[in-house]
């Protein structure tokens, strides 16, 4: 009998991706002790459907592939990219579901996300084929994170960071810090 695989699904723009999101991945894999976690780079947020991300798709794709060498758990579906429009997390795990049929999903989440949920596309259907997974994030004071580590790096910070010309390097993988700089992206 084939035992269920445990997929960890982490969405977002990722622009850029930074230490933060792969702290909080590796926290997931050994927390929810899952098999793999497949980042979901969106092409655009439904929230943010006025302020597209500033990286093109190549670029915030090529960074995430830089920063995610070295875990063999851990892979890019870039599916939402190609994707026209905003990135609706259940089309997403309708097509999941049939590449990986025998497959539980946990999909994370900052706890901020907790009182949107109600709001996303066919919200009630997406709660009964994944399991949220709630992280924290920034000074947030909710309690109904799984993950307690708070880890106060934002895309948003290193973006301005970078657009003023002050120092991100420890915010960032070493070849994404490297990738930015070769490509001079987010400067102004």
């Amino acid at each position: 009998m084939m035992t269920q695989e445990r997929i960890g699904l982490f969405g977002g723009t990722f622009d850029p991706i930074h230490l933060g999101h792969l702290i909080l991945a590796q926290d997931a894999l050994e927390i929810l002790h899952l098999d793999r976690l497949i980042f979901l780079p969106a092409r655009l947020s439904p929230y943010k459907i006025g302020t597209p991300p500033c990286a093109c798709a190549a670029d915030r794709l090529a960074m995430l592939a830089l920063a995610l060498v070295g875990e063999p758990r851990f892979s890019i579906d870039s599916r939402e990219l190609r994707r026209e429009g905003p990135s609706y997390t259940i089309d997403t795990i309708r097509e999941l579901e049939r590449d990986f049929p025998r497959a539980t999903f946990f999909y994370l989440l900052g706890e901020d996300h907790a009182e949107t949920l109600q709001g996303w596309k066919e919200s009630a259907m997406l709660k009964k084929r994944v399991t949220f997974t709630f992280f924290a994030r920034g000074n947030s004071s909710r309690s109904g994170a799984l993950f307690a580590r708070r880890i106060d790096i934002s895309s948003t910070e290193i973006r301005e960071r970078l657009a003023r010309g002050a120092h991100v390097s420890y915010f960032l993988p070493p070849p994404v810090h490297t990738y930015l700089e070769k490509k001079s992206l987010y400067r102004r």
